[in-house]
């Protein structure tokens, strides 16, 4: 397979360029486990937690590796005898054979079919006749069940998945389980050559032709490769189809950007290959013309997955989305061996992408495309300051690109771009000039923990100022979402909204799990169609922890919902809670309750009926000191009934509440 590898990322002018470069070439695949060997005894359970209540005990523990059942134990003297209560297989229990004002002991095995593991650390607790009277609440978040719509599953994304544990220097971070989307993007594909899986790094290193992407002498395998792990690993795919123009020739080096571009060292894209030649599509396309076709492309990746439909309305498999190359108001910097010193002008643009556009949706019709993929706000507003825009006026190039998309669609009778989408690196400060995006250390100032985690509220909130530049040019909040949807709701009905970079610092703080499960929850909330993260440090371990608060948060794959409930906090600057429904289960309900501030927050929910037993998953900085791959930790349960729950959130913290 193909291992993606980012190694640097550039800052233009006013905003901050990913950039992408591609490492390695491996094959094969799991080899299993060896004949004749079985399998081990797991370990023993750890963080053994013991809630007392009125004649009532709660344990929660960490579940083992490999556990497939537990045994629970309780003794009345510290360090037993212990006697047996209960197999289970989850990792709480409620012990309700126990007498009030008696101290009782705990301890837990895990088992499976090589055996029982040796015990957990002993927990105690004593039940008491009287709980004390619950705190009054901090904040309230009213839930609204006639406002809801769906969960899109491609807001669970990230770039480059098959190199997520082959970042550069430092200690990789384990990429965390069921995440739904992997993105192949970035400045390589920009001059990547599908026929010989040649590529140039751009201004990431010496604008390099290289084999970085991969070596195979087989056409398209780069990207077929990253296509056939996704689908092993149950993800979906977004490929990176070339639009400037040129793309890699040969595989010898750096590229002279003197007088660029050197013709001798590059091919042309040609969109639809019949308007050049009357030859047909082949996998094995020539190498020694002049051309490289993008129509051809497309249709030799499907060829690859013959049969799967995976450009179609209901792949067998997992779907392939196609990105409308990236970053184009960068080209003449990012790939300046290729675009020269002059900007790509926005007309320019627009008529590439409409040619692109229909050359591939000629082939596949039910093809969901993405473009501009800008790199960031200045690209979306003013495309680089080519466009006089304006805070409040329809003169983004947004609102140009939208319309010329909506003209154009109705001429060729189907929608040319599905998707609109950009990047977003939190251009927010910690008040000292010091940007979230790179606060990415364990020791953090308050100052920057607050920015940290406070950063993805300018996505959406009408009353957060982050204290950017941005901020001072759109003259108050930016709240970029609703900007967004309510030009695409005026100028092209239908479109979708995608953000394909994002990062907001943090990556081995609590903060960085706060804010990227704030971030997932606004996607899912404001009804985003695809979201992949891009990673910008090598060892992210909180940062990919805020995935976890979502997908598999208990271990055992369950899921946040797939539809979300409308939730409005009463002071978002302390506590934002998501909440969700599940179609597959009628009763079940979600909820993801996120702690920003530095005290601890008594949260009353309202407004939804609930039913059942609320099961608590935490991450905190307390939890996470002592994990390798910070991920939720079980934190009891408590019984619901009716529609109102009260939540103890801990300082700095996220909380999931599956009830059911």
């Amino acid at each position: 397979m193909v291992r993606w590898q980012p190694i640097s990322s550039s800052v233009p002018a006013l905003a901050l360029g990913a950039v992408l470069t591609l490492a390695g070439c491996g094959g094969g695949g799991d080899a299993g486990t060896p004949t004749g060997l079985s399998a081990s005894v797991p370990s023993a359970p750890s963080n053994l937690t013991a809630t007392p209540g009125d004649a009532t005990v709660t344990l929660s523990w960490s579940a083992s590796a490999g556990a497939t059942s537990y045994l629970v134990r309780r003794a009345t003297s510290s360090g037993g005898p212990y006697s047996s209560l209960t197999s289970t297989a989850q990792s709480e229990y409620v012990d309700t054979a126990v007498g009030n004002g008696t101290a009782y002991y705990y301890v837990v095995a895990a088992t499976n079919a090589a055996g029982e593991s040796p015990h957990s650390g002993q927990a105690t607790a004593t039940p008491v006749a009287s709980a004390p009277a619950p705190a009054a609440a901090t904040v309230t978040v009213t839930l609204n069940p006639a406002a809801t719509r769906p969960i899109s599953p491609y807001i669970y994304g990230v770039n480059i998945a098959a190199a997520a544990n082959t970042y550069p220097a430092g200690t990789p971070s384990a990429l965390p389980e069921d995440l739904t989307l992997d993105r192949g993007g970035g400045n390589r594909l920009t001059a990547y050559n599908w026929e010989t899986n040649f590529s140039n790094a751009g201004s990431d290193y010496l604008y390099q032709n290289d084999t970085l992407m991969s070596s195979s002498p087989v056409a398209g395998a780069a990207i077929t490769g990253t296509v056939a792990s996704d689908q092993s690993r149950g993800m979906a795919s977004l490929i990176t189809v070339q639009m400037q123009g040129l793309v890699a020739a040969d595989a010898t080096g750096p590229v002279s950007v003197a007088a660029p571009p050197d013709r001798g060292r590059f091919k042309a894209v040609v969109f639809q290959k019949s308007s050049v030649t009357a030859d047909p599509f082949t996998t094995t396309p020539s190498t020694s013309d002049a051309n490289v076709y993008m129509d051809e492309f497309v249709w030799a990746v499907d060829r690859h997955f013959q049969g799967q439909a995976v450009f179609g309305a209901s792949p067998l498999t997992q779907p392939v989305f196609v990105q409308l190359d990236n970053e184009p108001e960068l080209w003449n910097t990012t790939h300046l061996e290729i675009q020269g010193a002059a900007s790509v002008p926005s007309d320019t643009y627009i008529d590439k992408t409409i040619s692109l556009a229909k050359a591939l949706k000629s082939l596949f019709p039910e093809m969901v495309t993405f473009g501009p993929a800008h790199y960031g706000f200045f690209g979306l507003y003013a495309w680089q300051g080519e466009l006089a825009a304006s805070p409040t006026g329809n003169n983004w190039f947004t609102d140009k690109y939208l319309a010329a998309m909506k003209t154009a669609s109705a001429s060729f009778g189907k929608p040319l771009v599905d998707v609109y989408d950009f990047h977003w690196y939190s251009e927010a400060t910690d008040g000292s000039g010091n940007r979230v995006a790179f606060l990415n250390g364990s020791s953090l100032t308050d100052a920057q923990i607050n920015a940290i985690v406070q950063s993805p509220r300018s996505l959406w909130d009408t009353s957060f100022n982050e204290g950017s530049w941005i901020n001072s040019a759109l003259g108050g909040p930016i709240h970029l979402l609703p900007r967004l949807e309510a030009k695409i709701a005026a100028l092209n009905p239908g479109m979708k909204l995608a953000i394909t970079e994002y990062y907001n610092g943090g990556a081995r703080h609590i903060a960085g799990t706060i804010a990227q499960a704030d971030s997932l929850g606004i996607f899912g909330a404001r009804g985003l169609f695809a979201a992949t993260l891009w990673p910008l440090v090598s060892d992210q371990p909180y940062v990919l922890a805020g995935f976890r608060a979502f997908r598999n948060f208990d271990g055992a794959h369950h899921h946040f919902g797939d539809v979300s409930v409308q939730a409005t906090s009463s002071d978002t600057s302390k506590v934002a809670l998501y909440a969700s429904t599940d179609s597959t289960r009628p009763g079940r309900v979600v909820l993801v309750a996120i702690n920003r501030s530095s005290a601890a927050q008594v949260v009353a929910v309202s407004g939804l009926p609930l039913s059942g037993t609320a099961h608590l998953y935490r991450m905190s900085a307390v939890t996470a000191a002592s994990q390798g791959t910070v991920s939720p930790v079980a934190a009891g349960t408590q019984g619901v009934s009716g529609s109102s729950l009260s939540l103890n959130l801990p300082a700095l913290s996220v909380t999931t509440v599956d009830i059911y």
